[in-house]
């Protein structure tokens, strides 16, 4: 059984949004993900899960989300249009951040455990981002067993630092680099130029979608990366997303 799978930090309604709208939601629908890990997602107003799961008609999605508890109109989401929902939980991480999970049954009594995350943000304090790392991997090995399990997010953590060192430490594998022999050179930032953007920070790949169990990698890539037409200071997001096709066992 093949999956295709997804983690976009999306970056909320800032940095020129009504502009990069239309490229957020283009590629959204390029991508088209059976499974779909997002960062920064609105849900005042018109909630941009939603929006995004519009994109992608031929999949009936299911939309879970976890919102800060400091912004409730703010958090991270999963789109899932695949499997039967066994179970959904939320983890309270430090600095204000969560992850969150589903538990799903799929064809041919397999199982598996879809999470999604963002990790703190400061460049300075990987330990914080371990740590965090360390909770959500524990939280999974506690969990029921199940034929594998796929955790995406927004690490704000670089291939050198403690937080992904402590994921293969756990077993798990980047789905990119199992696929290409490399992590992507830069996942943020995309390159777009606005008042509001973000520069804390040197460019480099932050985003992943990790796996584990009784499953591989067969074709990553880095999406959402093109340009306005006509304008190179707007992209659909500051960060590009990372796309897998999966294969479980």
């Amino acid at each position: 059984m093949e999956l295709t799978v997804a983690t976009f930090n999306i970056r909320n309604i800032t940095d020129r949004y009504p502009e990069r709208k239309p490229l957020l939601m283009a590629a959204f629908a390029e991508m088209s993900p059976q499974l779909a890990g997002l960062q920064e997602v609105i849900f005042s107003g018109e909630r941009q899960d939603d929006l995004l799961a519009a994109q992608a008609p031929e999949h009936i999605y299911r939309s879970f989300d976890a919102r800060s508890e400091r912004f409730p109109s703010f958090g991270n989401a999963m789109l899932v249009s695949v499997g039967d929902i066994l179970a959904r939980e939320e983890l309270r991480l430090s600095h204000w951040r969560v992850a969150q999970r589903v538990l799903l049954a799929l064809p041919g009594q397999r199982t598996l455990w879809f999470a999604n995350t963002h990790l703190h943000h400061v460049p300075g304090e990987p330990e914080v981002r371990e740590g965090q790392a360390r909770a959500i991997c524990e939280w999974i090995a506690r969990a029921p067993a199940a034929t594998a399990a796929i955790i995406t997010g927004d690490f704000n953590a670089r291939p050198s630092e403690p937080a992904y060192a402590l994921m293969r430490q756990f077993g798990y594998r980047s789905a990119f680099f199992e696929a290409t022999g490399a992590e992507p050179a830069v996942t943020w930032p995309s390159g777009i130029q606005a008042p509001t953007m973000d520069t804390d920070g040197d460019p480099n790949c932050l985003d992943y979608i990790w796996m584990s169990g009784d499953v591989r990698a067969v074709e990553a890539h880095v999406r959402a990366d093109k340009h306005a037409a006509g304008d190179a200071t707007l992209y659909p997001s500051d960060h590009f997303a990372v796309w897998a096709r999966i294969d479980l066992a």
